[in-house]
């Protein structure tokens, strides 16, 4: 079984899931901000996708960090690295709560997420799967360096791949 890593940057903790974190996670799924993963989600599909991000760590070696505040102890968002059967690559992923938006919460936790997965996991690729019309993510994929790979399998064929290196 993985251990789950808590991560530090200079504002934030990239920390394991807890149910405290529940109630804002399924808040989130049910709004039109998670159009981009597939969303929006009913409370089911919510707590399914919940359970996901913590179960891949003792199945896959990796999953979701929630994104919290040093300062002030809340939680911004998550970071995660998905793979398994749903996925043809590992795959890191990101969203943040509507407060932490245009903030660089996300570029922070993601890199930090980033350097984790290649010294750390030692993953030999990464990509990040981005719905075309999410123009920040997209926007966020670039900045982190990643690369449109348009000849790369996908789990939904609509979706562009960004490839780290």
């Amino acid at each position: 079984m993985a251990d789950i890593p808590t991560l530090r940057t200079e504002r934030l903790v990239l920390r394991p899931m807890t149910m405290v974190d529940w109630p804002a996670y399924v808040d989130f799924m049910q709004t039109e901000r998670s159009a981009g993963m597939g969303g929006p989600f009913d409370k089911k599909m919510a707590w399914a996708l919940f359970c996901h991000d913590m179960a891949q760590w003792p199945l896959m070696g990796n999953g979701a960090l929630m994104i919290e505040e040093n300062a002030s102890g809340s939680c911004l968002g998550q970071v995660g690295i998905n793979h398994g059967p749903l996925f043809p690559e590992h795959e890191l992923g990101w969203f943040v709560y509507p407060e932490a938006e245009g903030k660089g919460v996300a570029y922070e936790a993601a890199q930090r997420f980033l350097g984790w997965a290649r010294n750390e996991r030692e993953l030999p690729s990464l990509v990040s799967y981005v719905d075309e019309d999410n123009l920040r993510s997209r926007h966020l994929a670039e900045r982190l360096g990643a690369v449109l790979d348009k000849d790369a399998e996908r789990p939904n064929p609509e979706d562009l791949v960004y490839r780290h290196f």
